[in-house]
C-alpha cells in the first residue's frame, strides 16, 4: 500500500515536471518561431531597402545625365545677337513688332517673369533656355519661328500668354507716353519730373546733407552712425511728401535700390540707376537709363 502511495507520488510529481517541461518546450517553440519571423521580415526588409536604394541610384544616374546635358545644351546656346536700345531704336522695333500680321492665332506674345510657360517651352523648343535666360521679358516668336526675340522693357506687364494675328506690344511699357512722373532718389538726392511723353514739364529737387563714412570706433562711431541715419530716415520723408503731392496716373522711381526700397509709395515701375550729379542733370540721366530695352535675338 505504501509503495503503490509512494509510487504515485512520484508519478504525480514526474507528470508535474513533464507538463512544466511541456509549457517550457512551447514557450521556446512560440519564440523560436517569432525569432525566424523577425528574421525573415527583417531579410525581406532588407531586401525591399536595397532595391529601393538601387532604383534612386538609378533615378540618380539619371538626372545627373539630364542636368548634364541640359548645361551642355546652355553652354552651346546662344543669343544671335544682344542689344541695349536707346528710345530711338526701341521705336523702330516696337515699330516693327507690330506691324507683322500672321495667320489667326500664329504669333505668341509671352509675358515671361519668375516662371516660363509651357507655350513658350513648346514654341521655342530648346532654345527657351534663352527665354529664361532673359526673363523677365517679353517673348515674341510666329508658328514658323520667322521671329524669335525676347525684350526687357522698362515696364513689364503682367505675366501671360497670347496667341493672336500679331504681336501684342503696347508702346507704354516700352516708350514715355502719356502723363506720368519720374523720380530719382538716393540717400541724399531727390529729383522729379513730371512729363507729357518726352518732355518735361515741371520739376523740383533737393540734396540733403548726410554724413559720409566714419573711420573711428567706439561711442563715436555709434553716434556718428545714428545721427547719419537720422539724417537719411528725414530725406526719405521729404521725398515721400514730395511724391505725394504728385497728381500722376503712373509714378517710375529710380536710384539706388536701398533708398527705392523702402518709401512708401506706389510706383508703377522701378530701377536701379547709376545718376549722379546736381538733381536736375541727375535726373536727366535716370529718365534716360530708365527707358531703355535690352532685345535678345533668339
Amino acid at each position: 500500500m505504501f509503495d503503490r502511495l509512494l509510487g504515485g507520488g512520484k508519478v504525480a510529481e514526474l507528470e508535474s515536471e513533464l507538463e512544466t517541461a511541456r509549457e517550457e518546450k512551447e514557450r521556446l517553440q512560440e519564440r523560436l518561431a517569432g525569432e525566424e519571423r523577425r528574421r525573415a521580415e527583417a531579410v525581406t526588409a532588407r531586401q525591399e531597402a536595397q532595391q529601393e536604394v538601387n532604383e534612386l541610384e538609378d533615378r540618380i544616374a539619371q538626372l545627373e545625365g539630364t542636368v548634364e546635358r541640359l548645361r551642355d545644351d546652355e553652354t552651346e546656346l546662344a543669343y544671335r545677337d544682344t542689344r541695349r536700345l536707346g528710345r530711338r531704336e526701341t521705336r523702330k522695333v516696337v515699330d516693327r513688332l507690330r506691324s507683322v500680321a500672321a495667320p489667326p492665332d500664329a504669333a505668341l506674345t509671352a509675358v515671361v517673369d519668375d516662371h516660363t510657360p509651357q507655350a513658350v517651352r513648346e514654341t521655342f523648343g530648346g532654345r527657351s533656355a534663352l527665354v529664361d535666360r532673359a526673363a523677365p521679358c517679353v517673348a515674341v516668336a510666329d508658328d514658323h519661328g520667322i521671329v524669335s526675340a525676347a525684350l526687357r522693357p522698362p515696364v513689364l506687364p503682367e505675366p501671360g500668354v497670347t496667341w493672336d494675328s500679331g504681336f501684342a506690344i503696347d508702346p507704354e511699357q516700352f516708350l514715355p507716353t502719356g502723363r506720368f512722373a519720374l523720380a530719382l532718389v538716393r540717400s541724399d538726392l531727390f529729383a522729379l519730373g513730371v512729363y507729357q511723353g518726352e518732355e518735361r514739364v515741371s520739376f523740383e529737387g533737393f540734396e540733403s546733407q548726410v554724413k559720409g563714412d566714419h573711420s573711428k570706433g567706439g561711442f563715436s562711431q555709434d553716434r556718428f552712425e545714428r545721427r547719419r541715419d537720422e539724417q537719411i530716415d528725414d530725406h526719405i520723408d521729404a521725398a515721400e511728401a514730395a511724391l505725394a503731392e504728385v497728381d500722376v496716373d503712373r509714378l517710375f522711381l529710380t536710384g539706388d535700390r536701398g533708398a527705392i526700397d523702402v518709401l512708401e509709395v506706389d510706383a508703377t515701375a522701378t530701377a536701379a540707376v547709376d545718376a549722379s550729379g546736381k538733381p536736375e542733370a541727375a535726373l536727366d540721366d535716370a529718365f534716360e537709363d530708365f527707358w531703355t530695352t535690352t532685345l535678345y535675338c533668339i
